[in-house]
């Protein structure tokens, strides 16, 4: 049924395609009403294509072209789907601080020796900071030497509906770092202060006796597992989301500014692959993992990872293959939850490339301090995503405030959104992984042997499989 299905599709497309490109040339006029219709059908197939494989991240693909054709035939209607876009942000919102709470203060509290927690985390967090330190500078690099956002017009209805920014300084930043009053940090959705009290709620809780302690954290586990649910109930709407987002953006700036975002979109996977190939390569190689074998012990978790834009989908799969690869378990349990949180090198990149570009898109100047001091700003603000598909929106919009620009470009980045998610999902995985490779090299606790032998390993596994 799906190969018919398929052949159906590609055929409608050919057709669509063909007419589109012979009426833009000029070689045969063909009405307006006839493109429209040949269109239309090309997309309903894929939308009947969806519906039979029920799979997301296809689902939320075709829903971006159905977006773009709403934008384009119908602007006024585009324009109008903003509230669809606005239900799945908040939706996503809901999910942040409880998830950070549960995974943080079970990945602390969970370790019965607290002199190791200590050693492992002030190695854990040095690495993550170096490294993401160079994610944020790649990031800087490629925006102002590709400069996607220049050339971007809005219209002044668009500037006219966004909420006005607020500047803050760096002492400001600091401050707010830290939360008065843990119901309203959620409630506003502080996700940095949400860190700050889950890591020392985490400690205290893990200096309780054990027979005290075991039963509040087996509680918090089963809420963290709820949250994975909740997370996935959410996920469900996001074709809807994104659909919406493209179609409002197309419909406001028409079809021309998908040039820009295509720029953005290149710029952004041209910026991971050079990271990957400049920073994480040779980390491995330093610390002496063979950067093949973890290649293909980890291909699994990031192929879950890039087709579902979820950190969180890969997490136990890449835990369970960290443990072949030869990293103790106590190893990978606490850098692979603490990483979560510290160590999203592929989203704290994408952050420093989309600030620039919206400084770039708005017309905003921004000298070199004041990139390092975003540099700064990001360093803290990115911590506490937590592997979220697309909560690093949020955080976007908070560094952008801090700057006092316009927000409106972040509704052109939503658009395609759920491409870049899937590079940055993907770097921050391999990302992690290899963090708790190196950890256990720093912990000289990492099995040679064993890493040296997990090709034959997976050998095995396809075999027996």
């Amino acid at each position: 049924m799906k190969s018919k299905i398929t052949i159906v599709n590609i055929a409608l497309l050919s057709v669509a395609a063909i007419a589109t490109v012979l009426n833009a040339y000029q070689i045969v006029s063909i009405s307006t009403e006839v493109l429209l219709t040949l269109r239309w059908a090309a997309l309903a197939g894929l939308i009947i294509y969806a519906f039979i494989k029920k799979n997301l991240t296809t689902s939320i693909l075709i829903s971006m072209l159905v977006g773009t054709e709403i934008g384009y035939d119908f602007p006024e209607m585009g324009t109008n789907l903003h509230f669809l876009r606005q239900i799945f942000l908040q939706m996503i919102k809901t999910v942040i601080a409880p998830l950070l709470f549960a995974t943080l203060v079970t990945g602390i509290a969970g370790h019965s020796d607290l002199k190791q927690v200590g050693r492992m985390g002030w190695k854990s967090l040095l690495y993550f900071e170096v490294v993401t330190t160079f994610a944020l500078i790649i990031g800087l690099l490629f925006a102002n030497w590709f400069k996607p956002g220049e050339g971007i017009i809005p219209p002044a209805t668009l500037n006219a509906t966004l909420p006005s920014v607020k500047e803050q300084t760096w002492q400001d930043i600091i401050v707010h770092s830290f939360p008065e009053n843990m119901a309203k940090s959620i409630y506003h959705g502080e996700v940095l202060q949400i860190v700050v009290f889950s890591v020392l709620f985490g400690i205290s809780l893990a200096m309780l006796p054990a027979a005290k302690k075991e039963k509040f954290v087996s509680g918090v586990e089963l809420l963290a597992e709820v949250m994975f649910k909740f997370t996935k109930i959410i996920m469900l709407f996001a074709p809807i989301g994104v659909g919406a987002a493209i179609a409002e953006t197309v419909g406001h700036m028409g079809i021309d500014v998908l040039k820009n975002l295509a720029l953005l979109l290149a710029t952004l996977y041209c910026a991971l692959i050079v990271f990957v190939l400049i920073v994480l390569v040779p980390v491995a190689l330093i610390a002496r993992i063979p950067v093949i074998k973890l290649a293909k012990m980890i291909f699994e978790p990031l192929s879950i990872a890039f087709a579902t834009t979820s950190s969180e989908a890969a997490l136990p799969k890449a835990m369970e293959k960290m443990e072949k690869f030869g990293v103790p378990r106590q190893i990978v349990a606490f850098v692979m939850p603490t990483g979560y949180s510290f160590n999203l090198d592929g989203s704290t990149l994408y952050l420093a490339l989309a600030t620039v570009f919206v400084a770039q898109a708005t017309g905003t100047e921004m000298s070199v301090g004041e990139q390092v001091t975003m540099v700064f700003l990001l360093m803290l603000t990115s911590k506490g995503v937590a592997g979220i598909p697309r909560a690093t929106l949020v955080i976007l919009l908070g560094a952008i405030a801090n700057f006092g620009m316009p927000e409106w470009p972040v509704l052109l980045i939503m658009g395609i959104d759920e491409l870049m998610d899937m590079a940055r999902t993907t770097v921050n995985v391999a990302g992690n992984c290899l963090a708790t490779a190196v950890i256990a090299r720093w912990e000289g606790e990492l099995d040679d042997e064993m890493m040296h032998n997990s090709d034959k390993l997976i050998t095995e596994t396809s075999i027996d499989a």
